[in-house]
């Protein structure tokens, strides 16, 4: 029987606990499709789930990587949507560091066949993140203002683009050496490291504040954040990065006060996003706005930033980037 290879975390820990194994490759089951991975995106998700920090994540061992993109390979009996040799992708939480995976059909999105597929990967939950919180969650207009923290990573790359597409003036924060990039991409840079950011948004609207922020740092970060706001603005807390490495309990502890004080505070507007709550609630949103960024990279019109192409069996070189905090757009692990 045919065999593939896959990325297993063993155990938690840093990029060494990731291992590559080998599995016999089986025939796709009942309503199941098997997908050949062309293209697997990696995020920080990955890293927290590393460390055993990410709400609802499988206990190791375990295969990592939240989005692919590849090409059905098998139909399994009862599946019919797609045809063989047909580019897909799927955000598939964990699972997609692998040479094949197995998804349900309802779980695909149809890729175009002229785009890159390290570029249509970036799409699948960076973009979509970026698309959903800016015009689903904020709902901000053309005119409309926003700071956008960890600007230069995946999410806050896309965000910028998107922002820019849609008339939305943006503020980022990133580190110096960032700052070409996110200038590039329309934001207005704010080097967080030697400056206080919530003085230089005051500074750079004139006291105005923002509409909105987005903000996956969590805990204390937020409350700061809060304070760049417009009266009537909104926070958008989509993420806590700041509970890897530290006691867990207390992490939550602090992002359960920190949230509290926001909703308790008048005039200001508190709320989560999630992309795997939004796509249980909403699946056709999921798909609607996935198959509206494919058309735009189809067209041009939006261009990943993507930092390097990594073999995918190099996938622990790739954990040591994200641990060194050097990234700059998307990482993707490439199948050939």
């Amino acid at each position: 029987m045919a065999r593939y290879g896959r990325i297993v975390i063993s155990r938690f820990g840093g990029p060494e606990v990731l291992d590559v194994v080998e599995d016999e490759l089986r025939d796709a089951r009942e309503g199941e499709v098997r997908v050949k991975v062309l293209a697997a995106g990696v995020s920080w998700v990955e890293r927290m789930m590393r460390h055993g920090s990410y709400p609802g994540q499988p206990k190791p061992p375990f295969t990592p990587g939240y989005d692919v993109v590849g090409v059905v390979d098998q139909r399994g009996p009862g599946a019919s949507r797609f045809a063989e040799g047909e580019r897909v992708a799927a955000l598939t939480i964990h699972g997609g560091y692998a040479e094949y995976i197995y998804l349900r059909e309802e779980e695909l999105v149809p890729v175009p066949a002229e785009v890159d597929p390290a570029e249509a990967v970036c799409l699948v939950l960076n973009y979509v993140t970026a698309y959903q919180m800016l015009h689903r969650t904020a709902q901000l207009a053309s005119g409309q203002s926003a700071l956008v923290h960890s600007a230069a990573g995946g999410v806050g790359t896309a965000f910028l683009e998107l922002a820019k597409l849609a008339g939305v003036t943006t503020y980022a924060t990133a580190s110096a050496a960032k700052h070409e990039l996110v200038a590039r991409l329309g934001g207005h840079p704010i080097d967080y490291r030697q400056v206080d950011f919530v003085q230089a948004v005051r500074d750079l609207t004139r006291g105005a504040g923002v509409d909105a922020v987005f903000d996956a740092v969590g805990g204390r970060h937020w409350l700061r954040s809060g304070r760049c706001l417009r009266a009537g603005g909104q926070l958008v807390a989509y993420g806590s990065q700041h509970e890897v490495g530290q006691n867990r309990l207390a992490a939550l502890a602090e992002d359960a006060v920190s949230a509290l004080l926001l909703v308790l505070w008048p005039g200001r507007r508190f709320r989560f996003y999630a992309i795997t709550s939004m796509k249980r609630d909403h699946p056709d949103w999921f798909r609607e706005d996935l198959t509206a960024l494919f058309d735009l990279l189809a067209q041009g019109k939006i261009r990943p930033v993507i930092m390097d192409r990594i073999p995918w069996r190099e996938a622990r070189r790739a954990q040591e980037i994200l641990d060194q905090g050097a990234i700059q757009g998307k990482l993707v692990l490439t199948f050939t």
